[in-house]
Formats: structure tokens, C-alpha cells, sequence
């Protein structure tokens, strides 16, 4: 069979907010998100010794899953690591999940384990607050979890995000968002406001819910716009308003344009949805935008993503011929 790799293609996720920090009914937290295309690609093979090809921080999240999945399953260390693509990290996209697990899925293959993307993200440490990520990974489309209870969150609901959807995705060079140090305190610390997640549940359940089986864009960004702005009453002493203060502008200018507006997780990554058809039109109108604001920012289609993670595993012999047979 030769030498064996695999290459694991995640989403990215837009992480759309947490519904109930007081855990009111005693599971805490709950989070909706809906997976995107143009996540990680990266390459495994089991190697003599360990080669991290991967900026500062990839190759840190890597080599701690590396040393997760050893000391869980007897793995080893040694492989050689390569991201070929990347999701830059901090910017509320969803980055260290998506790393974690991909590496962990692609050892588990190397290694012929059957483990599940639950008991992996329970392995790596991942879900713990929010499922957002983890169920993004596993099944791509539109997520809500349940709220933690014990550990991981259970998916409470997945569903196809329509394919003429799309969000347009204004990430502007400013400071990056918490990341998982300085997070944990503010999570630890965190509890919400109880009204704040009564309207936040029932509009999801009477409102983007049906929008979404409907297919009923409006409704659905009306409902979005609105559990956007009661999410960020429950972070409000931590980011200096119901969003940073920072991205206040752009928010205004996406919720003028769109048919609902966000901030994804810490930022400073903002959103506004949108029908894909429109995407080249919104994009010029916030590129000049940006200019007139003297912004700098990426501005960027985020395309629904309906699967999870892919998985290809070959050896090199098994490429070799079927090269040679296309020929």
C-alpha cells in the first residue's frame, strides 16, 4: 500500500451568537452557526520524526492536538503536518476548532480509529462552551446546540442553508478577538441577561426557524438583525456595547444593505446576509464604503457550506496507478 496521507478540507464558521449565559433552565449557554466554504486544507503523513509546515499559532494548535490524541490513543508524534490553507486566526471564523479536529480526524485515519467528530472534539478539549464549531465541522449547513450540561452541547438542530444565500464578509484589520486565554475568564464570569435569552429562544424557535424552512430570506435577517442585538446585551460589559465599538460603523453600514447584520463571535469578522446573486453589487458599494472611512478590511463572499469536513486518504501507490490509468 506505500506510505499513507490524507487531506482534510474543513468549513469555516460564522458563529451567530450564544443564547443563554445565565443557564436559566440549568444548561448554560446554547449557540447557533452556520458553516461556510473556504476553511483549512491540510495534508498528514506519518513521517520518521515530526514537521510542522504552518504559521506561528497553526503549528502550536497542532502540535498540542498531536500530543492530545497520543496521550488518548497512543498515536505518536511523528507526521509531517502541511496547511496548504488556511483561516486566519481571531477574526471570529472559527479557526482553532476547525485545525483541532481536522488534525485529530486525519491521525484518527492515519491510525484506522474509528472515532466519531463528538468524541474526538471531547478528546481535544473543543465544544465545551460552544457546539457552534464542532457541529459546523461534522455536518456543515446551519447548527443550534442545546447548552452544556455536563460536557460537549448536543446538536439540537441541523438544517441545509439554502444554496441562493450568502453572506457578505467585512473583516477589517483591527484588533483581533479573545482568544482561548482571554476568553476564559470573561466565559467563566459571564452571566447574561435571563430576558435577553427568553426573546432570544422564541425568536429562533417562531422566527428564523420557520424563516428558513420557508426560505424566507427577510424574515430570516429580521430575526437574525434582532437576536444579533440581544446576544451582545449579554456581552455588553466585556466589548463596550451590544458589538465592539470599533465595527460599529461597518454593522450600521451591512445592516442598511442587508437583510440582517452581525458580529461573529469576538470579531472583529462582521456579516450581513445576503442573495448570492447580489454579492458582486454589495461588495463594490462596501469596498467604497470602506475607502470613504479610511477602513482598511477584506471583503469576502461567504458561500453556505452543506457538508462537514471532507476526508481523502490514499496511499501513494494506490495514486500512482490511478494516475496512470487516467492516462
Amino acid at each position: 500500500m506505500g506510505v499513507m496521507l490524507v487531506i482534510i478540507r474543513t468549513p469555516r464558521r460564522l458563529h451567530l451568537g450564544l443564547i443563554d449565559p445565565s443557564a436559566l433552565l440549568g444548561r448554560r449557554f446554547g449557540s447557533l452557526g452556520v458553516a461556510l466554504e473556504g476553511g483549512y486544507e491540510i495534508e498528514i503523513l506519518e513521517s520518521d520524526s515530526r514537521e510542522i509546515v504552518a504559521g506561528r499559532e497553526d503549528r502550536d494548535t497542532i502540535e498540542a492536538t498531536l500530543k492530545r490524541m497520543n496521550s488518548a490513543y497512543g498515536t505518536g508524534v511523528n507526521y509531517r503536518v502541511e496547511v496548504r490553507k488556511g483561516i486566519p486566526r481571531h477574526v471570529g471564523l472559527g479557526s482553532t476548532t476547525q485545525l483541532s479536529l481536522a488534525v485529530g480526524l486525519g491521525v484518527a485515519r492515519l491510525r484506522n480509529l474509528n472515532l466519531s467528530v463528538e468524541e474526538l472534539a471531547k478528546t481535544l478539549g473543543r465544544g465545551r462552551e460552544s457546539g457552534a464549531g464542532v457541529y459546523s465541522f461534522a455536518h456543515g449547513g446551519f447548527v443550534i446546540d442545546g447548552g452544556v450540561k455536563n460536557d460537549l452541547p448536543p446538536l439540537i438542530f441541523r438544517e441545509d442553508f439554502p444554496e441562493d444565500w450568502a453572506f457578505l464578509l467585512i473583516i477589517p484589520e483591527l484588533k483581533p478577538g479573545f482568544d482561548e486565554e482571554e476568553e476564559k475568564p470573561v466565559m467563566a464570569g459571564l452571566s447574561g441577561k435571563p430576558d435577553a435569552a427568553m426573546e432570544i429562544s422564541h425568536r429562533i424557535l417562531l422566527g428564523l426557524l420557520p424563516a428558513l424552512k420557508e426560505r424566507d430570506i427577510k424574515t430570516f435577517g429580521e430575526h437574525l438583525n434582532a437576536v444579533q442585538r440581544l446576544v451582545g446585551r449579554h456581552f455588553e460589559d466585556y466589548q463596550g456595547g451590544e458589538f465592539r465599538e470599533d465595527v460599529g460603523l461597518i454593522l450600521d453600514f451591512l445592516a442598511e444593505k442587508t437583510y440582517g447584520a452581525g458580529q461573529s463571535s469576538w470579531g472583529p469578522t462582521v456579516y450581513g446576509l445576503i442573495r448570492k446573486a447580489d454579492f458582486q453589487r454589495l461588495s463594490a458599494e462596501a469596498r467604497d464604503f470602506l475607502r470613504e472611512q479610511g477602513v482598511g478590511a477584506k471583503v469576502e463572499l461567504g458561500l453556505p457550506r452543506n457538508s462537514g469536513a471532507e476526508v481523502v486518504s490514499h496511499g501513494y501507490l494506490e495514486r500512482l496507478i490511478s494516475s496512470v490509468n487516467q492516462k
